[in-house]
């Protein structure tokens, strides 16, 4: 309350129908019947009649509730105190401490009435909530200003002459007095400030008069500072353009520029509001974000810096600085945040600053561990206080490395920066630190773990770039820095390779060239690691040309597009080679890449999967960067005669499906998830676990408040006869659209592993949230049937316990059966005895044959399974399986690094977080392989943690965690081959079979359509439909767009084999000899029928006899017939469905 200004409140009660006003106690303390009046009596009387008029019960005074008959209020309006003393209550703290007039409502004379009596309810509080919500307006409001600057005076005081209440100006001078019409005298006063009176001010009933004052200071201040006045950056139209000159580093007189002059060491709190105020002052160039957060809950925030912030634009290269990586070492924290300043302030008005924000987005994160810059301590020299992060370790020695395992866990900061860096197509990057005076490039360290040079593939140009930073800095270029405290050191040119000076395995710079595009160098700023304030202008004299200079790195070597030929767009991770060089790099979405290189020639080559490789040779100086577009054209495969090759044909005529279609491919570029989440309107974050009474509530809630994008339903019942519920999320959820491929995510299949069971609330959550309010996201729900099943385990999920990292309480069903082995082959067959949870996901999900994909949540370890769990031979379709489990691993911030660094397997590695079910925990009657073999749908199972129930205050970091990798299945969804079968004559064709590449079966559903996701490349098709020609027809199958077919059949021409003509002609001929025999025949049997009338005369005589001996034979053959005619000599339904299969 005291933290945001309100002005107006109404706290909404129940037990009887009145409007109550302060004061709800008295100095007495009497029970009742004492009248405590506020200063603002006469207003709070006007308020609480502006509801009671309203309301029908109300408005008459007389509530008559039960027990209370004879309880009368004139008006429907009471004195708190009088009605009853109340001690503490709120609506008085809001009156006394607060700007804000609160009022209590009561209701209604029950207090929790039937539902049926919430819609009369509702009209009758209809209209008194919005009388009540105008009354905001009312009485006096206006700004209290500076009379020299006229600025706004914060905290400025309102008096009103007569009432002993006052009231105080906000943030801007801004305020608002709620006063009865009439006439007063209104005073503003501040301290330093003359006070100002207006006298005989009309308030009139509606909304409120306007006064503004202008207050004189008792002082006036000294002239003004220019630099320091200059709060924002001049209109561009103010000055002349200059060229800027490539030999000229310094700005030219014209244009100096305005320099820092906020110098001070910033407390994280202190920071943030620093960030936030420039984030504020200048919305036009940047964009305040976090990252994540640290141990100790601090965000890790980044300024971006660009003329178009918050929007990655092809062609222009991004750049990082990153500071403070060990808590004690600040420096580098410092001049980020001066680097902030200087850059906003100068952007329009100084050539150099405009053209580097203009040309390049800059992204700068002042602090990496604000945990341990709390816990250090200014002055320190060469200590370790506050060097590592709260969970004491060094995050420069927390990354994965290429020569040393690293066996620390990864911690919450290193998780969230490797993230960012794999989010943005970063090219340039350096890493402040301080403790000596110093630019190191790669490698950090070496296989025999020694000080010794290691030398990368990129030595020369990271040479190039360590001197572009060292040589603008007099002192740096020395190389000796620290005489006093390392006499002997020496760095020739104030440069120096990792590795040569101290091994430092896990270190970032390294994971940085290795993981990404990016080029990083470490970057050690002075001697002190934590200099008194005072020192620190002059830090900022030595570094300012430093930054500066080596952000200017980013635009050399080479730059450009790698575009499809056919339709010219951008091919996303396309690979970018340089002979003689191994280290190639990757193209974002657009197609653009960057490639950092020393003057010389190149050969280089561009190469995707699906194209032919293209190589130029080019020549790079020392100008700028030089830009190379590569139009690739796609593999020509061979086509057998007679059959179709169809290559992504999308239907682009309908513009909703070009939108859409864009927009999968937005959403899979490298950062095109982030920047959803990003844009989002808002984002829940779990923070309890919800037992099975709260969750059926919580999905009741999600149902009853969406309900035209939701639909909540049972599958059944557990073996304690708790529901199994299933929530679908779809602009139609209770309609058949067999053309949107449909997804489904289960959790809670194992009890005692309920983390992704909060998961999947909170993702259902999120999406209802962001519906029709995140553009991305309700066309994602549009086109998407989504189903979640949060718990298929509920009566394991109640007995298993938080904290049990490694407890099996709860995995089981109350039966004590695992639910993961008890999805047998042989289902069909046996359902009766199968356990209830399992048959209601069966048959009312896995066996509708109408899912894409599959989703499975679980605990016990970090990585990724897909099919088949239990041990095989073969794997089919084994490319698009794994495929799909790499998606979710990559977009997981640790996950897809491959080392889960569980307890008790603390040194497994699963390289790409992806494996193979029966080559990680082999077992039989997995949910998994029930899935794809008898549901036609691929499911991956999803392993989100180490431990099985985690403390509930780890439930924020696993949704930051989870919720990119979760997101990026509703988009993966949509990928793979959509396809419609249709006849000539425009027919559709249901159930037609489509076999894929030759081992894969799907069918048609209503309407024709199919789909099925594939791994990126080629693939054949074979469509196949009785009374009609198969159909063959190969795709190219893109890793960031749909692809389509469109299947048209011809009439079969061939019967068995033969020419429809050459059938029909012998069927006809056939027919036409039939005829003549059969007439023949009767002539025949006329003719004779006449000498057997005697003989058939006899037989009748016999007729009771033959009945008896029919009957007693009938009795011995019926038993033999049951016993041979439905007797099962098959083997099991698998082995027969496999036989049928082949």
């Amino acid at each position: 309350m005291r933290r945001n200004r309100f002005l107006l409140s109404g706290n909404l009660h129940g037990g009887s129908v009145v409007a109550s006003y302060p004061y709800d106690d008295s100095p007495t303390h009497r029970l009742t019947g004492v009248y405590s009046k506020s200063a603002d009596d006469e207003v709070f009387k006007y308020l609480a009649k502006a509801y009671a008029s309203h309301h029908p019960i109300m408005r008459t005074g007389k509530p008559n509730c039960p027990g209370e008959e004879g309880e009368t209020f004139p008006d429907g309006i009471t004195n708190g105190a009088q009605w009853y003393d109340v001690e503490g209550g709120m609506q008085d703290y809001n009156y006394v401490w607060a700007n804000c007039f609160e009022i209590t409502l009561e209701l209604s004379c029950c207090k929790y009435p039937p539902t049926s009596e919430l819609p009369k309810e509702w009209e009758n509080n209809r209209e008194s909530l919005l009388a009540f919500i105008e009354k905001v307006h009312i009485g006096v409001k206006g700004f209290v200003r500076d009379a020299v600057t006229g600025a706004g005076l914060d905290n400025a005081t309102i008096a009103v002459a007569g009432i002993a209440h006052n009231i105080t100006a906000g943030r801007f001078g801004d305020y608002h007095r709620l006063l009865v019409p009439g006439t007063y005298n209104v005073t503003a006063f501040v301290m330093g400030y003359t006070p100002v009176t207006k006298e005989n001010i009309e308030v009139k009933e509606g909304d409120a008069t306007e006064v503004n004052f202008s207050l004189q200071p008792t002082v006036m201040p000294p002239a003004p500072n220019v630099t320091q006045l200059t709060a924002a950056p001049a209109p561009v139209t103010a000055i002349t353009p200059t060229p800027v000159q490539a030999e000229t580093p310094k700005p030219t007189p014209v244009h100096e520029p305005i320099q820092p002059v906020d110098f001070r060491h910033h407390h994280f709190s202190d920071m943030e509001i620093f960030l936030r105020r420039y984030a504020n002052e200048y919305p036009s160039i940047t964009r305040l974000y976090s990252v994540g957060k640290s141990v100790e809950l601090r965000e890790l925030y980044v300024m971006e810096i660009s003329d178009n912030p918050g929007v990655h634009e092809a062609g222009e290269p991004e750049f990082k600085y990153i500071g403070n990586m060990h808590g004690n070492e600040v420096v580098g924290r410092e001049l980020l945040l001066n680097l902030i300043e200087y850059l906003c302030k100068n952007f329009g008005t100084d050539p150099e600053v405009t053209d580097l924000v203009q040309s390049t987005r800059i992204h700068i994160m002042p602090s990496m561990n604000p945990d341990g810059y709390e816990k250090s301590q200014e002055g320190d020299k060469g200590g370790t206080v506050g060097r590592n992060n709260s969970n004491n370790y060094d995050l420069n020695r927390n990354f994965p490395d290429q020569f040393v395992h690293v066996t620390d866990p990864p911690q919450p900061e290193t998780r969230a920066v490797m993230a960012w860096l794999q989010s943005y197509p970063f090219v340039l990057s350096a890493n402040l630190h301080g403790g000596s005076l110093v630019v190191n490039y790669p490698f950090d360290d070496d296989e025999q773990g020694i000080a010794i040079y290691s030398k990368s593939p990129d030595d020369a140009v990271f040479q190039k770039l360590a001197l572009a930073y060292s040589k603008e800095n007099a002192k740096m270029y020395q190389g000796s820095p620290c005489k006093d405290m390392y006499p002997t050191e020496y760095f020739p040119h104030g440069i120096t390779n990792g590795a040569q000076w101290y091994n430092v395995p896990g270190g970032m710079q390294d994971w940085n060239y290795l993981h990404t595009n990016c080029f990083e160098v470490t970057i050690e700023l002075g001697c002190v690691k934590y200099p008194k304030a005072e020192e620190l202008p002059k830090y900022w004299a030595q570094n300012r040309r430093s930054l500066l200079q080596f952000i200017k790195q980013v635009h050399q070597g080479v730059w450009g597009f790698v575009l499809d030929a056919v339709d010219k767009r951008g091919i996303l991770n396309a690979t970018i080679s340089v002979a003689d060089i191994n280290h190639p790099v990757t193209t974002f979405k657009d197609g653009d890449f960057w490639r950092l290189l020393v003057p010389g020639t190149y050969k280089i080559t561009a190469s995707a999967r699906g194209y032919d490789p293209l190589s130029k040779m080019v020549e790079v100086d020392s100008k700028g960067g030089v830009q190379v577009n590569f139009t690739l054209s796609r593999t020509d495969s061979k086509v057998e005669e007679g059959k179709v090759l169809v290559l992504n044909t999308p239907d682009t005529s309908n513009p909703n499906e070009k939108e859409f279609e864009t927009l999968i491919k937005d959403l899979s570029a490298e950062n095109g998830l982030e920047r959803l989440l990003l844009t989002s309107s808002r984002d829940v974050t779990p923070y309890r676990y919800r037992p099975y009474k709260d969750l059926s509530e919580f999905l009741r809630g999600l149902y009853l408040n969406y309900p035209h994008i939701t639909n909540l339903t049972s599958l059944g019942q557990s073996v304690e006869f708790r529901q199994i519920w299933s929530l679908e999320i779809s602009n139609k959820p209770n309609e058949s659209e067999p053309e949107e491929p449909k997804i489904r995510f289960v959790a809670g299949i194992h009890g005692n592993a309920p983390v992704g069971t909060e998961l999947l609330l909170t993702l259902a959550e999120f999406l209802c949230m962001n519906y029709k309010k995140n553009d991305a996201i309700t066309k994602l729900i549009d086109r998407t049937r989504i189903v979640i099943v949060p718990s298929l385990n509920p009566d394991g999920r109640e007995i298993a316990q938080e904290r049990g990292c490694t407890s099996k309480i709860g995995q089981t069903n109350a039966h004590g059966r695992d639910l993961d082995t008890d999805f047998t082959s042989n289902y069909t067959r046996y359902s009766a005895a199968r356990e209830p949870e399992t048959k209601a996901i069966v048959e009312n999900l896995i066996l509708k044959h109408d899912f894409s994909l599959s989703v499975a949540l679980d605990g016990g370890s970090l990585l990724v399974t897909y099919p088949y769990d239990k041990p095989t031979q073969s794997v089919e379709n084994k490319e698009t399986l794994k495929h799909l489990a790499s998606v979710y691993a990559n977009n997981h911030p640790v996950m897809h690094l491959g080392q889960p660094g569980c307890p008790n397997k603390s040194d497994e590695t699963i390289p790409g977080g992806v494996i193979r079910g029966s080559e990680w925990h082999s077992h039989l009657g997995s949910m998994k392989d029930f899935s794809v073999t008898f549901g036609q749908c691929p499911e991956i199972t999803v392993y989100t943690g180490c431990c099985y129930f985690p403390s509930a205050g780890q439930l924020p970091g696993l949704w930051a965690d989870h919720r990119k990798s979760l997101l990026s299945m509703l988009v993966e969804v949509h990928k793979g081959v959509h396809g419609i079968v249709q006849d000539k004559s425009g027919r559709a064709i249901s159930k037609a079979a489509i076999v894929l590449n030759e081992g894969l079966r799907v069918y048609t559903k209503e309407g024709g359509y199919f789909h099925v996701l594939l791994a990126p490349g080629f693939h054949s098709i074979d469509a196949t439909a009785s009374g009609y020609q198969q159909k063959h027809v190969k795709v190219f199958v893109r890793d960031d767009a749909p692809s389509s077919v469109f299947i048209v059949f011809d009439t079969e021409n061939r019967i068995f084999g033969l020419p429809r003509e050459l059938v029909i002609t012998v069927a006809g001929a056939s027919m036409s000899a039939l005829v003549l025999t059969a007439c023949i025949i009767w002539c025949v049997c006329s003719i004779k029928s006449n000498r057997h009338k005697d003989g058939f005369h006899r037989l009748r005589q016999h007729h009771d006899d033959y009945e008896d001996e029919i009957r007693m034979m009938s009795t011995g053959s019926k038993k033999s017939l049951l016993s041979h005619e439905f007797q099962d000599e098959t083997d099991t339904e698998e082995e027969t469905l496999y036989s049928s299969k082949h």
